[in-house]
Formats: C-alpha cells, sequence, structure tokens
C-alpha cells in the first residue's frame, strides 16, 4: 500500500493519517483466524469489559474513530474514493484530539449508557457536520479552486484509466468543503437552478473539463450522488449535500438524458422510501433537474415518477409545482408533443376534475390550471389522426351524475373529436348501443352548439344520427330493456334532425329544381310548337327585348373576339421574331456566363457545401434544441407585428391603388367618350408625352432665365 502510493504520503496534510494508523497498529494486540478483533485501551480511559473481543470490541472500535454509528446500508452503496477515505479518517483522527476526556462516571450510570455509547456522535463531530459557514454563498468564496485543481490532477495521474473515480472524487470534496445549512429538500425558496447559479465561471470550467474526460461513467456518477445523498440523510447529524447537488445539475445540464436512462428503478427505489418523505422529495428533485433544459426529458420524469405519487400527501405539492414549473419555462409546447397518451392523460383529468379525491382542493385547482397546456400536449401536433383513440374513454366518462365542470369539460372535449377527428363518428358508432345514456348528453350537446359546428362535421353527424335513428327503433322493438335511454336518444336524434334541416334556407336546392323546372319546360315548348321560333318562349323572349340584347351582346363578343384573333394571329410570329433576334444573342451569353460562375464556384466550393450538407441538419437540431425560448416569442411578436401592419396599412394602400386605378380608368373610359379602343389609347399616349414635353421646356426656360438674371445681378 505505501509503496503504491508514494507521494500521497509525502505531504505534510496526512502526518495524522500515518500517526493514526500508527497507534492503531501499536494498539492492536493481534487478529484470530476468524478475523475478529481485540482493542486495547490507554489505562486511563478503560471500561469494565475494554479488552474484550466480539461486540464489545466491535463497539470500543466505534468509540475510538470518533463516535460515529454506521448508516444503515442502502440497496446500492457508494464506493469509497481515495478522497473520502482519507479525510474522513484524519478527521476523525483530528475530532479524537479535540474532544477532551469526559467526566468520570458511575459504574451504574456507566453501565446504563454502554449501549448508547456508540451512537451518540462527539463534540466535534457535531461542529463538523453542523457546518463552518453561513450560508452556501460563503462556502463557495472561501473555496480554494487551486486546491480542488491539484486533488483533480493527482487523482487523474493514480487512475488515468478510472474516470469513475474522478468524479466521485470531484464530487466529495465539494460536498466536504461546501459545509452550509441544510436546505428543505426540494429548495422550494430558491430558483430552480440553485445552488448551480451560484457556482462562479472558473469552478464551472473545472466541473465541465471534468465531466467531458469522463463522458461515459455519467449514469453511475448519477446513481452515486443519489445513493450518497441518501445514505447520508440517515445520518444524524449528516453532511450538507451541496456539492452532490451541484454535480448533479451540471450532468443534467449537457447530459439530461442520463436521468431518464432508468426511470423504472427509482421508481422503485421511491416506493420503497415511501414512508420517508425526505428521502423521496431528494430523489424527485434530483431526477426533476433533467426538465429544466429539456421538456421531453422533463415530461418522461413527470409521468413516470411525479405521477404514479401524486395521491400521496407529502409528495403531490412538489409534483404539481414542478409541473406548473416546467410548463412556464418551456412556452413552446411542440417539443413536448407525442409524451403524453391517453394513459397518462386521463389520469390527470380525473385528478383536475373529480372532486373529493386524494388532492387537496387548493392542488386540484393549480392542476386544473395547468391542464389546457397537457391537452395541447396530449392532443399532438396532429389532432385529426389521434383524438378518435381519446374518443372511447371522453365517451364512458360522460355520465348523468358527472360533476357539471368535468361533464362540460368531457362534452367539448367529444365535441373536438368529432370536428377533428372524421374517424371518431365511426368509433361512436360502434360504441352507441353500449352508451346510450352517455351518447344522448352528447346529442343534446350537439344540438344546443349546433351553430357553431363546422360543415364538414355536419354532414357527418346527419349520416350518424340517421343510422342512431334506425338503431332507436330496432332497440325499442327488442323489449323493455334501457327503456329511458333509449328514449332519451330518440329525442336527442329527433330534436338535432330537425335542426339540421330548419338550420339554413335550402338555396342550392331551389335553384336546382328551378333550373331544372326551366329546362323541362322549355323542351316542352319547343316539341309542343314544332321550333324554336314559333315557341312562346321565343315570342316572349322578342317582346321583352331580352333576345335582341342577347343578340348583340353575342354580335359583339364575336366581333372583338375575330378582331382579338386576326391581330394576334398577324403581330405575334413579328414581334416574336423581333424580341428573338435582338435579345437573343444577350440572353444565350448570359446563360453561358451564368453557367460558368456556378461550375466555377461549385469547384472552388465543393469542400465547403459538402460540409455545409453534412452538418447542417446537426445545426438545425442544435438550434431547436438549444434556442432560446425568448428567441421564439421574438418571432411571435414580429409575427404580431407583421400581420398588424398588413391588416392596418398594406391591405387599406392595396384597396387605396386599387380604388385610384378603378378611377383613372373611368377618367380614360369617359375621355375616350366610352370607347376603350386602342386608337384612344395612343391619341392619349400622344397626347401626354406632348404636355409633358411642353412642361419639360417651360421649366428649362424658366430655370434658364432665372439663371441669366442671377448673372446679370452681379
Amino acid at each position: 500500500f505505501f509503496s503504491f502510493f508514494p507521494s500521497l504520503f509525502a505531504r505534510a496534510r496526512w502526518r495524522g493519517l500515518l500517526r493514526l494508523l500508527g497507534e492503531k497498529g501499536a494498539g492492536r494486540r493481534g487478529c484470530s483466524m476468524a478475523g475478529r478483533w481485540e482493542v486495547v485501551r490507554k489505562p486511563g480511559r478503560r471500561g469494565p469489559g475494554g479488552g474484550g473481543s466480539g461486540p464489545a470490541g466491535r463497539k470500543a472500535l466505534g468509540e475510538a474513530n470518533g463516535g460515529r454509528g454506521l448508516a444503515a446500508p442502502l440497496p446500492l452503496a457508494p464506493s469509497e474514493t481515495l478522497y473520502e477515505l482519507v479525510f474522513e479518517k484524519t478527521m476523525k483522527k483530528q475530532n479524537k484530539e479535540q474532544v477532551p476526556p469526559p467526566p468520570v462516571q458511575q459504574p451504574q450510570q456507566k453501565k446504563q449508557n454502554q449501549g448508547k455509547s456508540a451512537k451518540k456522535p462527539s463534540v466535534g463531530d457535531l461542529g463538523h457536520k453542523q457546518g463552518q459557514f453561513r450560508s452556501l454563498e460563503d462556502a463557495l468564496k472561501a473555496l480554494d479552486l487551486s486546491e480542488l485543481q491539484k486533488e483533480l490532477d493527482k487523482s487523474l495521474s493514480m487512475f488515468p484509466e478510472n474516470p469513475s473515480v474522478w468524479v466521485k472524487d470531484l464530487a466529495g470534496y465539494l460536498n466536504y468543503k461546501l459545509q452550509a445549512p441544510r436546505s428543505d429538500p426540494t429548495l422550494s425558496q430558491h430558483p430552480h437552478d440553485y445552488p448551480y447559479c451560484l457556482v462562479n465561471k472558473e469552478l464551472r470550467s473545472i466541473i465541465k473539463s471534468l465531466l467531458s474526460k469522463s463522458g461515459g461513467v455519467l449514469e453511475l456518477f448519477f446513481d452515486h450522488c443519489i445513493y450518497t445523498m441518501l445514505q447520508e440523510l440517515d445520518k444524524t447529524p449528516g453532511e450538507s449535500l451541496h456539492g452532490y447537488r451541484i454535480c448533479i445539475q451540471a450532468v443534467l445540464l449537457d447530459k439530461p438524458k442520463v436521468a431518464t436512462v432508468n426511470l423504472g428503478k427509482y421508481l422503485e427505489l421511491l416506493r420503497s422510501y415511501q414512508n420517508r418523505p425526505v428521502k423521496c422529495l431528494t430523489i424527485m428533485w434530483a431526477l426533476g433537474q433533467a426538465g429544466f433544459t429539456d421538456l421531453t426529458e422533463g415530461l418522461k420524469v413527470w409521468l413516470s415518477i411525479m405521477l404514479p405519487v401524486l395521491g400521496i400527501k407529502s409528495l403531490s405539492p412538489y409534483a404539481i409545482a414542478y409541473l406548473d414549473r416546467l410548463l412556464m419555462m418551456h412556452p413552446n409546447l411542440t417539443k413536448g408533443f407525442g409524451m403524453i397518451g391517453p394513459k397518462d392523460f386521463f389520469p390527470i383529468l380525473d385528478f383536475a376534475f373529480t372532486p373529493n379525491n386524494s388532492l387537496p382542493p387548493s392542488l386540484r385547482e393549480q392542476l386544473r390550471q395547468s391542464y389546457p397546456r397537457l391537452k395541447v400536449l396530449a392532443f399532438g401536433a396532429k389532432p385529426e389522426t389521434t383524438l378518435h383513440t381519446y374518443f372511447p374513454s371522453f365517451l364512458s366518462r360522460t355520465t348523468l351524475n358527472c360533476p357539471d365542470d368535468m361533464k362540460m369539460e368531457l362534452l367539448n372535449c367529444l365535441t373536438d373529436c368529432l370536428n377533428l377527428d372524421p374517424l371518431s363518428f365511426s368509433v361512436w358508432r360502434q360504441l352507441y348501443i353500449k352508451h346510450l345514456s352517455q351518447s344522448s348528453l352528447l346529442l343534446n350537446h350537439l344540438c344546443k352548439s349546433w351553430d357553431s359546428t363546422s360543415k364538414k362535421m355536419r354532414k357527418s353527424l346527419q349520416e350518424t344520427v340517421h343510422s342512431f335513428k334506425v338503431t332507436n327503433e330496432e332497440l325499442a322493438l327488442k323489449g323493455p330493456n334501457n327503456v329511458q335511454d333509449v328514449a332519451a336518444c330518440r329525442s336527442a336524434c329527433k330534436n338535432l334532425l330537425l335542426k339540421m334541416k330548419g338550420s339554413r334556407f335550402p338555396w342550392f336546392r331551389l335553384l336546382l329544381v328551378s333550373l331544372v323546372f326551366t329546362t323541362g319546360f322549355l323542351m316542352h315548348d319547343i316539341r309542343t310548337h314544332g321550333s324554336f321560333q314559333a315557341s312562346a318562349s321565343a315570342h316572349f323572349l322578342h317582346n321583352s327585348g331580352i333576345l335582341s340584347a342577347s343578340q348583340q351582346a353575342w354580335n359583339k363578343v364575336s366581333h372583338y373576339s375575330f378582331r382579338g384573333y386576326s391581330w394576334l394571329e398577324a403581330n405575334v410570329p413579328l414581334y416574336y421574331s423581333h424580341m428573338v433576334t435582338v435579345l437573343g444573342p444577350n440572353l444565350e451569353l448570359a446563360w453561358a456566363k451564368t453557367n460558368e460562375t456556378a461550375m466555377y464556384i461549385s469547384e472552388k466550393c465543393s469542400t465547403q457545401i459538402a460540409w455545409l450538407g453534412d452538418n447542417l441538419p446537426r445545426l438545425i437540431e442544435w438550434l431547436q434544441t438549444h434556442l432560446p425560448d425568448s428567441v421564439l416569442h421574438l418571432a411571435e411578436y414580429l409575427k404580431e407585428l407583421l400581420l398588424l401592419l398588413m391588416r392596418n396599412y398594406l391591405l387599406p394602400a392595396v384597396d387605396y391603388i386599387a380604388g385610384t386605378l378603378e378611377q383613372g380608368w373611368e377618367l380614360w373610359v369617359a375621355s375616350c367618350n366610352g370607347e376603350g379602343t386602342w386608337d384612344c389609347l395612343r391619341r392619349q399616349l400622344g397626347s401626354l408625352t406632348h404636355s409633358s414635353w411642353i412642361y419639360l421646356q417651360d421649366t428649362t426656360v424658366a430655370i434658364k432665365d432665372w439663371a441669366l438674371a442671377i448673372i446679370s445681378g452681379h
């Protein structure tokens, strides 16, 4: 051991350890083959049974080491590091040397207290455990970073291929040095990133550098921190846990998925400590730190760890407060789509709206405030393809005895399912016979909210109600079973069908009937009189002037269409050949230069383009993951600003320009005596050009006269 660590014991700081080990070696009389120790006390401190072995010897050994009792083993005990082993024994030795010898007690009193002596911590140990600093801020200011770096460098040099020792030494050193008063397990009085927010840049750099070198053991290190914290909670008094909390937050800040790799293990651990709320809250706090970096990981933790314990009185307040803070920190809910399914959503619905459940009214109201955002997460990005899976559970919960708030929420959700997902109608038809009372409530609700339903939904609903009507008649003929429910459904279907028929005036049907009637009458009239000219319809059209007006309109349309076609036939080839002659060489030259430029850029930048093609998806993914929510808010504000500008300025400007152009067109037509011909356009353009030329001449003469006047004046 001494030959393997020569540099470790060369320093003066380990002299106490060497002296301790020397005294222990001299005080041991020997060890039997069965592994039982004999401890020899000094004469002044020897008790009546001080020289015995077995249980008494072990108790005396515990007293000689500072009186610290051993904690009960946890499911997974943390492995000792070099730092923890050496410093714990050194502090025990110092505490033993600082404590004065206890006063002499009576033999009977010592005999009564002999069983408790091994469990009582010494005065020095109490002073060490209660903390040396008033606050964590003072402890961080007093932390010697150079000493920390030396210890880490020593750990790296001694164990170059064991990164788990490095990170455990880091956590042990920080937790030993940052001794400050304990806070509540969830740090509810502090910001969400406390205590890591108090760490300065230099210490953060040291922690991140070491964690980047230990990427393969971060999951084990995370487990080590949690289990060590739980072990310290068993000690009375135990150390403060600020160092381990800082390490947990530092790990999950960059890799939040470390906390969600094995959530089932932590759920079993949480259930094993169900009667120890402090430990349960400590586990929940540690796992919940992943959500403040990634919404998806936070929802995993909440659904897998906190939702199963939502009814427990001591754990429910933190679970709901964590959910509220998580959703407030991530207003962009699109990153959490797909995390909540029907299996998770409906327990949340029951907790939020069912009265007299295991949640107090205040927590139930707080959960109800977060419910709309949870519903958005549950319905996902494409509710038109997923809502039919929620329909059966919504329908089965909609009963007559349901509370009013919950009933209204369920009916609104059922309406959304029918409105957005057409497959919900087929699901409803399959469930109709077994859910008659629920269907009657939904039909009455649809009848009341008929005006707000979409046209697409009305068509599918009409077909569904007609099928329900046939089913109701069949159920009425079968027997007296469910007579009241069948009667309620028949009444609801009848009212809804009446609402459908009287909802709007059938203009389309009226127009179709009128067209069919007019066509039939005209054909009958022509067949009766032998021809269209001899028919009564032709006489009516001729006497009313409609026939002559339509003939004139047709003649004008035919005339102008023929003239336009003749003009295009005569001039389009001419103009096309002229454009090809003038612009053809220039366009060919421009096209050739463009190809050459593109080829040159692709040859020179081929490496950069390939690199960009490989890394652009990673950059987009990184931006989506690490883009601050403030940027998303800014984008929303810009969108609102652009919409405001379009509504208040752009659209009025377009309307004004259109009105101005229309007025100009009317003036131009009026100036042409109502005939918008090309000859009039040429005359107008010639007049405009002439007037512009005259105005330019007059302005030039005026400027010339003004300049001559100024020159003559001087």
